[in-house]
């Protein structure tokens, strides 16, 4: 078994399955957002560089071949640059077969950081952040709490962009409740448009009990979408994109309708098929409630 202590919980994207997980932050720096519930019992701090060298020491003794690392918790990218490079360099020599490192990010991690730094931390085989948009709308980001205006993601994407440090982007379906449906999909959608990323992921919001945002769901604040309705705010939202190639994904056990695609060159074909599921309207089309979860 692997010697390394993780404390609380520990999240990590889909694609990063099979890869080393290395706690350097504790929580999340940001820790706002009304509909994450994931860090709300943890304080954040930044791991000291000491205990993180006896964690990769430890990891290489046990899987020295390791390919790919993921940096947890939160949002890593929020360390300084400085440390965060030591914590790079450090798992280049101690994995002499590491093909990337990744971790997620908030956009003000992006605004603080020059492209500069960003140049040298890609250099060092950070290879993706993952990067929680969320929404593309000015008030739906406010109502969340994000901390962020559209102009300050599409920012802090373009250093990404510039320092050749692929994105990939998280959608959240349903976000804005019925009454900004058609809001968060098309501003969504231009905002997609610029940042242009190399990934998108679309999740499907589950309200989790003691948000914020679950709380106003109960209290008739927002009107949850039914399962055709985040449907039908999917394809107001793809029916807007034009990205340039962009690999697609909403199979998230989220998700009512797995979905994938290479956009722009499935667009047409993923929207017909969300035309077809919307018009036959057959509940034994999508996944069961019993089986999406978080």
């Amino acid at each position: 078994m692997m010697p390394l202590q993780y404390e609380g919980d520990v999240y990590r994207p889909p694609s990063e399955a099979s890869s080393l997980i290395l706690q350097v932050t504790i929580g999340c720096s940001h820790n706002q957002c009304t509909f994450c519930g994931m860090y709300k019992k943890k304080k954040f701090r930044i791991r000291n560089l000491e205990e993180l060298k006896q964690d990769i020491e430890k990891s290489s003794r046990f899987i020295p071949h390791a390919g790919r690392v993921f940096l947890a918790d939160g949002n890593a990218l929020t360390i300084p640059s400085d440390q965060l490079l030591s914590i790079l360099e450090y798992l280049n020599r101690a994995f002499p077969k590491l093909e990337r490192v990744s971790l997620y990010g908030n956009p003000q991690d992006l605004l603080e950081k020059s492209v500069k730094e960003l140049v040298e931390l890609k250099n060092n085989k950070l290879g993706i952040v993952y990067l929680g948009l969320e929404t593309g709308s000015a008030s739906v980001l406010k109502d969340i709490k994000k901390g962020v205006t559209p102009e300050d993601i599409i920012l802090g994407a373009e250093k990404a962009k510039e320092a050749g440090l692929p994105l990939s982007i998280t959608i959240l379906n349903g976000l804005g409740g019925l009454e900004a449906t058609e809001e968060h999909a098309r501003e969504t959608a231009q905002v997609l448009n610029i940042i242009d990323p190399e990934y998108l992921g679309l999740l499907s919001l589950m309200p989790v009990p003691g948000t914020v945002i679950h709380r106003w769901f109960e209290q008739g604040r927002l009107k949850a979408l039914n399962p055709w309705q985040l449907l039908e705010e999917i394809k107001m939202m793809v029916e807007d994109l034009e990205l340039t190639h962009c690999i697609f994904r909403a199979n998230h056990a989220s998700n009512y309708l797995p979905m994938k695609a290479v956009l722009s060159r499935d667009r047409e074909a993923l929207l017909s098929e969300l035309k077809r599921v919307l018009a036959r309207g057959k509940p034994g089309s999508l996944k069961s409630d019993l089986f999406r979860g978080l």
